[in-house]
């Protein structure tokens, strides 16, 4: 079901609900994204069961083709019972875990990167999202994977928490009320991305991460409360 048409230059492109049928394309495009990444580190593939938990229903799929090729995809997950939910990081109580959507994996293929694709699928997702369904959205980012870092930003999610994960991986954790997505602030502190205590410290205070930008050699976020 397209739910998107524009173009990109001069090629024509759709956004796609994805569904089971289209497992192997979009398996081919992951294997495709990964191996062309200089740190493999900075992407967690999903599996095949994890793939089909999403295009079984428990979230939402979307693709980017560029005539019948897919070039890009980006999913939301229903976290469901997770162990290591994310509302729980961002303060949320168990009445509120059920209305939390996760942002999942975004992949844009390497011949088509530049483009914008990456903010394109936020919009067109989040504009298909349930929102009557969920009101809050989380997701997981590495510190230094600065293409998602601002991909986030974009969007106003805010960095909540900033600690282990899913065995030990230290990551940014994001968050967003999408009733209230731009509360406003009166104090604010820039810190570098590398002062991983100083940031654990700012969010132990109350402070969230609202952007970053380049200084030097380094890459600094604003903490803001």
């Amino acid at each position: 079901m397209d739910i998107y048409e524009g173009l990109l230059g001069d090629t024509p492109i759709t956004a796609s609900v994805l569904t089971m049928a289209e497992l192997p394309e979009l398996e081919a495009l992951q294997a495709q994204v990964y191996a062309a990444l200089p740190d493999k580190n900075t992407l967690q593939p999903l599996s095949t069961e994890e793939f089909q938990n999403i295009l079984n229903g428990n979230g939402l799929m979307i693709g980017i083709y560029a005539e019948d090729l897919l070039i890009a995809f980006r999913a939301l997950l229903d976290p469901k019972e997770d162990p290591e939910h994310l509302g729980k990081d961002c303060g949320l109580d168990d009445a509120q875990l059920s209305r939390v959507m996760y942002q999942e994996i975004s992949n844009v293929s390497p011949d088509y990167r530049g483009h914008g694709l990456q903010r394109l699928m936020a919009t067109i997702i989040m504009d298909a999202m349930d929102v009557e369904r969920f009101d809050y959205v989380c997701a997981t980012v590495k510190p230094y994977n600065i293409p998602s870092l601002k991909d986030k930003f974009a969007q106003q999610l805010v960095v909540k928490g900033l600690k282990l994960k899913y065995g030990g991986k230290l990551r940014y954790i994001f968050f967003k009320d999408l009733k209230n997505p731009s509360p406003t602030y009166t104090e604010s502190i820039w810190i570098s991305m590398g002062d991983t205590s100083g940031q654990q410290q700012l969010l132990k205070d109350g402070f969230v991460g609202t952007t970053l930008q380049k200084k030097d050699d380094d890459f600094i976020v604003l903490y803001e409360k």
